[in-house]
């Protein structure tokens, strides 16, 4: 006899600290491992030598990822490993506001999570830094908590980012938050390959 699909819930991982988009894929991947289907939405992200789009290409069609964010200018060069990430930010809207590509990358991501969500295309959908999209007015809190609200019962949602607003986190069965302590950056040592991206 299969076991009842216990999926549903409102996971959300947020805080300063490392590892919000860890969390995520390391559920990703022991979910794969019991056979369920995960599909990862990533906002203000389109890094194209990011680990996990290699992971999703390893795992098979039960992990998929989308990226509907700024691509690199030398993405090619670091996922071939001649360069490495400088930490710019130009593909993750560091340190300056959105443009009107940006909102239609947004628009489109969460059109396709929704998508996902109404025709159960996945057991577990990530919206991977949904919290810095909301930062960014490109996507609203409401629009997220009517998702929350509407979704399928049996889909498991985990959102991630940083600031996530307090009506999202009350609205969530689990609420994580990572606190950095220490971190290498402030000691000269840059994102690297395969622990940051």
């Amino acid at each position: 006899m299969k076991i009842k699909n216990e999926f549903g819930l409102v996971q959300v991982y947020t805080g300063n600290g490392k590892g919000k988009t860890t969390a995520s894929l390391g559920i990703a991947a022991r979910a794969v491992g019991h056979g369920f289907r995960v599909h990862m939405v990533q906002f203000t992200k389109g890094r194209c030598y990011a680990g996990e789009l290699s992971l999703s290409q390893r795992l098979g069609p039960q992990f998929t990822i989308s990226q509907f964010g700024r691509g690199c200018r030398i993405g090619v060069l670091i996922k071939q490993g001649y360069k490495k990430c400088t930490g710019c930010g130009d593909c993750f809207l560091k340190d300056r506001g959105p443009n009107e590509e940006d909102f239609e990358h947004a628009r489109l991501g969460f059109e396709e999570a929704l998508e996902y969500l109404s025709e159960g295309k996945c057991d577990i959908l990530i919206l991977d830094e949904i919290g810095n999209a909301i930062h960014y007015n490109l996507v609203t809190t409401d629009q997220v908590i009517q998702m929350i609200k509407n979704k399928p019962d049996n889909i498991e949602l985990i959102l991630t980012g940083r600031g996530m607003p307090h009506e999202i986190m009350a609205l969530a069965d689990l609420v994580t938050e990572m606190k950095e302590i220490k971190h290498p950056y402030k000691n000269g040592v840059g994102s690297r390959r395969g622990i940051e991206y």
